[in-house]
C-alpha cells in the first residue's frame, strides 16, 4: 500500500502582502495644496495692492493711454503686446517642435535619437538673460534689416525670442508622450499595411495628444511669464496699439510693450506699496494671470473629445500618392529637427566666441574681484545652493501634485487643478520676488536669504514638473490599471507599485526643465537672496544671509555695455552657467533613460 506525502497548507504571511500607502494620499494631498497655497499667496499679494488704492477697471482694459504723471493708467496697449508675443512664439515653436518630437520618437532609432534629443534639451538649459543677449546682438539686427527701422526693438523680435526659449519644453514633454504610447498599438497598424504617416496620425497622436497640448501650455505659460529676454529686446514703448491692418503690420517690427515688462521695469519700485499708481500695476498683474487661466481653459476644453476619438481616417488617392505623402511627412519632421539642433550649434558657437574666459580654470575657482574682474567661484557656489535647494522643495510637491490629477482626481477636478498649475507657471518671476520680499524678507525679517530665494524659486519649478508628471500618467495603458487592480491592490498601492515607477522618467523630465528654468531666473533673486558683491561663498545661517548668483551676475554686468572688461565677464559668466546647467541635464538625461525601461512601452 502506498501511502502520499502532504504537506499542510501553509498560513498566509502577512509580511509579503503589499503594505499599506496610507502615506500617499497625504503626499498627493500635500503637492496640490502647495500649488493651490502658491496660487493664493500671489493674487493675495496683488488683490492686496489693489485694494491700496482705487482701480479704473474701464480705462484699464479698454485705454492705451499709460501716463502716471497724468494719472493715465490705461494697459490694452500692454495686452495687445503681450497677445501678438505670445501668439508670434507659438506660431513659430509649435510646428517646428512637435515635428522635432515626432523625428525623435519616430523616425529615427534610439541610439540617435537620445543624443540629438539632448542636444535638443540643452537648449533649455540657456538662462533667460543670455537669450536676451543673443536677441539684441543677432535678432535684433535681423528685424531691423528686414523693417527698415533703426535698432530692431520690436514685437516681433520679442516673439522670435520666445520661440526658441519655448522649443526645447515643448520637444521634451512631447517626446514623453509619444514614446508613453505602446509599441504595440504601432505594430498593429503596420500590419494593417499603413504607411508610417499613417500610423502615426491613427495610432500613435490620439493617445499622445494629451501630452502634447500639456506642452504646449507648458511653452505658453513660460512664454506668457518670461520677463527679462523680453524686456531687452521688445523697446519697452508704451501706448502703441494699431488701429487698422497695415498698422498691425507695421507695429510687428516697432517698439512695444508687454504685461511682464511693465511689470519687470523700474515703475514698481518708484510707485512705492500704495496708492493708485501701485494699484494699477497689480491690476496689469491680475489680467496677466487670468489671460494665462483663459488660455489654459481654452487650451484643455477639447482634451476629453479628443483623446477618446480614435477612429481611422479615411484614406484617398493612390497608393503612389500616400508613399509620396508618407516621405514629404519625414522630410518636413526631420527637417524640423534640424532647426533647433543647429540653434544650439550656433548659440554654442556664439558662447564659445565670447565666453572664452570661462575655459580658464581660475575663473572658476577664483573670486570676483572689484567690478568685473576676478573668477565666479562664489556666484558658481550661491547658484548650485539654489538649484540644489529649490529642488528638493520642488520635486516631492510637484511629482504628488501631477500624480494626484492623472490618477484621483475626475475628469473636471483635474482640468480645475491643471488649470491652476499652468496659471502658477505662467506667473511672472517678477511677481514671485515681490511677494517673496513682502512676506519673506519683510514680514518674516529674513532680508536677503538664500533660503528665501528657493522658496521664490519653488513656483517655477513645481507646474513643470506637476504637468509633465499628470500627461505621463494620463497617457498609460488602461490594461495597466486593470491588472493591478484585479490583484486586489488599493488605489494607494496601486498608485506606489505602478504609477509612481511609470511616471518617473516623465518627472525627471520636468524637473530637469524647471531647474534649467530656475537657473537662469534673474527677476526674483534680485529682490530675495542675491547680492552683487561681498556675500560668502556659504551662508552661515537664514536671516540676513545672501549669496552670489550666476544669473544676477550676468545682469549686473550686463548693463555695463560700454566696459569691455564687463561684457567679457558677463559672457564668460553666461558660459559657466550654461555648462553647469548642461552637466545636471545630462545627468538627468542619463538617469531618464535608464528608468523608461521597454517593459512600460510595449
Amino acid at each position: 500500500m502506498t501511502t502520499t506525502l502532504a504537506r499542510d497548507a501553509a498560513p498566509p504571511d502577512a509580511a509579503i502582502r503589499p503594505r499599506p500607502s496610507k502615506w500617499v494620499w497625504s503626499w498627493t494631498g500635500a503637492g496640490v495644496f502647495a500649488v493651490a497655497a502658491l496660487l493664493l499667496v500671489v493674487v493675495g499679494y496683488l488683490v492686496a495692492g489693489i485694494s491700496s488704492g482705487s482701480v479704473d477697471w474701464t480705462a484699464l482694459l479698454t485705454d492705451a493711454s499709460w501716463s502716471p504723471p497724468n494719472a493715465a493708467y490705461g494697459g490694452l496697449a500692454m495686452i495687445y503686446g503681450t497677445a501678438v508675443v505670445c501668439a508670434l512664439a507659438l506660431i513659430l515653436a509649435v510646428p517646428v517642435s512637435w515635428g522635432a518630437a515626432l523625428a525623435l520618437s519616430e523616425y529615427l532609432p534610439p541610439r540617435v535619437a537620445r543624443p540629438l534629443r539632448m542636444c535638443v534639451e540643452l537648449l533649455a538649459a540657456v538662462p533667460s538673460i543670455v537669450y536676451g543677449l543673443i536677441g539684441i546682438m543677432v535678432i535684433r539686427p535681423v528685424v531691423a534689416w528686414i523693417g527698415d527701422v533703426p535698432g530692431g526693438d520690436s514685437l516681433l523680435a520679442a516673439g522670435i525670442v520666445l520661440a526658441v526659449m519655448i522649443t526645447p519644453t515643448i520637444v521634451a514633454v512631447s517626446v514623453d508622450a509619444l514614446t508613453a504610447v505602446p509599441d504595440r498599438y504601432r505594430e498593429a497598424a503596420f500590419s494593417l499595411g499603413l504607411t508610417r504617416r499613417e500610423v502615426i496620425r491613427s495610432a500613435v497622436l490620439p493617445l499622445a495628444r494629451p501630452g502634447m497640448r500639456s506642452a504646449v501650455l507648458l511653452g505658453l505659460a513660460r512664454a506668457l511669464g518670461e520677463a527679462i529676454a523680453v524686456f531687452l529686446v521688445v523697446g519697452r514703448a508704451d501706448g502703441r496699439l494699431p488701429t487698422s491692418f497695415d498698422g498691425f503690420l507695421h507695429s510687428l517690427v516697432h517698439p512695444g510693450q508687454t504685461l511682464t515688462t511693465k511689470l519687470a521695469g523700474p515703475e514698481p519700485v518708484l510707485a512705492g506699496t500704495s496708492g493708485p499708481y501701485f494699484a494699477a500695476l497689480c491690476g496689469l498683474g491680475l489680467v496677466l494671470l487670468a489671460f494665462v487661466a483663459a488660455a489654459t481653459i481654452w487650451g484643455t476644453r477639447g482634451q476629453k473629445r479628443g483623446t477618446s476619438d480614435k477612429r481611422a481616417p479615411a484614406f484617398r488617392g493612390a497608393p503612389r500618392m500616400r508613399v509620396e505623402r508618407d516621405r514629404l511627412a519625414m522630410g518636413l519632421r526631420l527637417g524640423a529637427l534640424l532647426l533647433p539642433t543647429a540653434l544650439l550649434l550656433g548659440m554654442l558657437a556664439l558662447l564659445v566666441t565670447r565666453g572664452s574666459s570661462a575655459f580658464n580654470p581660475s575663473f572658476w575657482f577664483t573670486s570676483a574681484t572689484g567690478a568685473a574682474g576676478g573668477g565666479v567661484r562664489d556666484q558658481i557656489v550661491g547658484t548650485l545652493l539654489l538649484i540644489g535647494t529649490t529642488g528638493l522643495i520642488a520635486l516631492p510637491l510637484g511629482f504628488g501634485a501631477g500624480i494626484l490629477i492623472g490618477v484621483h482626481a475626475s475628469e473636471r477636478v483635474a482640468r480645475l487643478l491643471q488649470t491652476l498649475t499652468i496659471v502658477l507657471g505662467g506667473a511672472p518671476t517678477i511677481l514671485l520676488g515681490l511677494a517673496g520680499f513682502v512676506i519673506l524678507s519683510s514680514i518674516m525679517g529674513w532680508g536677503r536669504s538664500w533660503l528665501a530665494g528657493a522658496i521664490v524659486l519653488v513656483p517655477v519649478v513645481i507646474p513643470v514638473i506637476a504637468l509633465a508628471t499628470s500627461a505621463r500618467v494620463r497617457s498609460m495603458p488602461p490594461e495597466l490599471t486593470e491588472s493591478a487592480l484585479s490583484l486586489g491592490l488599493t488605489r494607494a498601492q496601486f498608485i506606489r507599485s505602478v504609477v509612481v515607477p511609470y511616471a518617473w522618467p516623465a518627472t525627471l523630465t520636468g524637473l530637469l526643465l524647471g531647474l534649467a528654468r530656475a537657473a537662469g531666473e534673474t527677476a526674483p533673486l534680485l529682490f530675495t537672496a542675491t547680492v552683487f558683491f561681498g556675500a560668502p561663498a556659504f551662508p552661515s545661517g537664514v536671516v540676513e544671509s545672501p549669496v552670489q548668483a550666476l544669473p544676477t551676475h550676468i545682469f549686473t554686468l550686463s548693463q555695463d555695455s560700454g566696459d569691455p572688461q564687463a561684457v567679457t565677464q558677463a559672457w564668460g559668466s553666461a558660459m559657466v552657467l550654461v555648462l553647469i546647467t548642461a552637466v545636471l541635464l545630462s545627468a538627468a538625461v542619463a538617469l531618464r533613460n535608464r528608468f523608461e525601461g521597454e517593459r512600460w512601452t510595449t
